[in-house]
């Protein structure tokens, strides 16, 4: 028998060696300074003005999240994953507080449980994006 040969990559594996790897965003970055040389040539006393609205608009991400993170307690987009996890591995899944008191979760369904995190994640963005929209549009 003879030994099957590797297949030939679609590209040489030097190639991706030489190619810098630019964070995420990093367009909008760049338009977003920009625009900020654009406002510092045109209103350079607007400059602060901005400043404080960008922390104020910071400061309500922050807020929102926990808001929600004391609403809904029992519900965090986490403890769904972890029951899922503890689902796929075959152990009974137990959520636990944060005052370590736990309950057994054992019949929950795997799709149940995917359906209720991704709804948790939902709630929380919009909060939290309410609460940014509440800062930019009242301060």
């Amino acid at each position: 028998m003879s030994t099957p040969t590797p297949s030939p990559s679609p590209r040489p594996a030097s190639a991706g060696m030489s190619r810098i790897k630019t964070p995420r965003l990093s367009g909008w970055l760049l338009i977003t300074l920009a625009l900020l040389a654009a406002v510092w040539a045109i209103a350079p006393q607007q400059l602060p003005v901005s400043l404080y609205k960008l922390s104020l608009v910071t400061l309500a991400a922050v807020v929102g999240y926990w808001i929600d993170r004391s609403l809904f307690p029992y519900a965090r987009p986490a403890y769904l994953l972890d029951l899922q996890d503890a689902l796929v591995a075959g152990s009974p899944p137990l959520v636990c507080d944060d005052d370590d008191q736990c309950a057994l979760m054992d019949s929950a369904r795997d799709d149940l449980l995917l359906r209720l995190c991704g709804t948790s994640m939902l709630r929380r963005a919009i909060i939290v994006g309410c609460a940014m929209l509440a800062m930019g549009l009242g301060a």
